[in-house]
Order: C-alpha cells, then sequence, then structure tokens
C-alpha cells in the first residue's frame, strides 16, 4: 500500500493552481475538466511520479465546513517537507506569502505555516 493521492480543499482551482505552481513551487500533472469543477493535480518537480496533491473544489458544505474549522483553529490542511525551512520562507516571503509566526524548531524538525489565499493553512516543515 501506498499514498499515490492527498487532497487539499480550494475555494478557486485557477486561483489555486497558480498559487501552488508559480509560488509553490509544484507542477501540474492532470487537469481534466469534471463538471462545474476540474481533475486537477499537482507533483512536487524533483518527483514528478510521486505522490500527487489533489485540488479539490470545496463545492460540498461539508468540505467548507471542514476547511474552515480547520483556518479557524489555526490547523494546517497539510504539510510540505523543504531542505532548507529559512532559505523558503525568505523566498516566499518576497513573494508576499503570509507567515504565521516565524520557523520554531520543535527537536527533530523545524516547522512554520503560512495561509495559501486559497483558504489554508500549510505547513512547511525541515527534518532534522
Amino acid at each position: 500500500m501506498k499514498i499515490t493521492l492527498s487532497s487539499v480543499f480550494v475555494k478557486d482551482q485557477a486561483a489555486a493552481l497558480k498559487f501552488y505552481t508559480e509560488v509553490l513551487g509544484f507542477e501540474k500533472k492532470i487537469d481534466i475538466p469534471a463538471g462545474d469543477h476540474r481533475w486537477l493535480t499537482l507533483v512536487s518537480p524533483a518527483d514528478p511520479d510521486g505522490a500527487q496533491l489533489v485540488l479539490e473544489p470545496d463545492a460540498h458544505p461539508a468540505a467548507r465546513t471542514y476547511q474552515s474549522a480547520l483556518y479557524a483553529d489555526g490547523i494546517p490542511a497539510t504539510s510540505f517537507e523543504v531542505e532548507d525551512i529559512q532559505g523558503e520562507v525568505a523566498r516566499m516571503t518576497a513573494l508576499e506569502v503570509e507567515f504565521r509566526g516565524t520557523p520554531t524548531d520543535i527537536g527533530d524538525a523545524i516547522l512554520v505555516s503560512f495561509d495559501d489565499t486559497c483558504g489554508n493553512i500549510i505547513q512547511l516543515y525541515e527534518s532534522k
């Protein structure tokens, strides 16, 4: 068993695609029309055949409730590993990403969260 897909709910798939590719650096893998929305997946350029992130529309009321509750409570919707968290924070800050605090050392990792502009808090972590 392995993870091949993981989803993050987004308010606007086109805006999310722009943020996740142009700011975070992911690459579009699949983009198929699906009614009013799209089956839209992204991959890391470092692992183009690896796990895919689905930019899932928050069209279902339960999805909106879930997403809003996580955001209100400051809980990240997902986490992405980076090799140099300080470098990523500097790079993303220059692109006007809003961070929720500064990188925090928790022993085995360094963590920081940011607003993805699509209704989510996303966590970055650097393993030590």
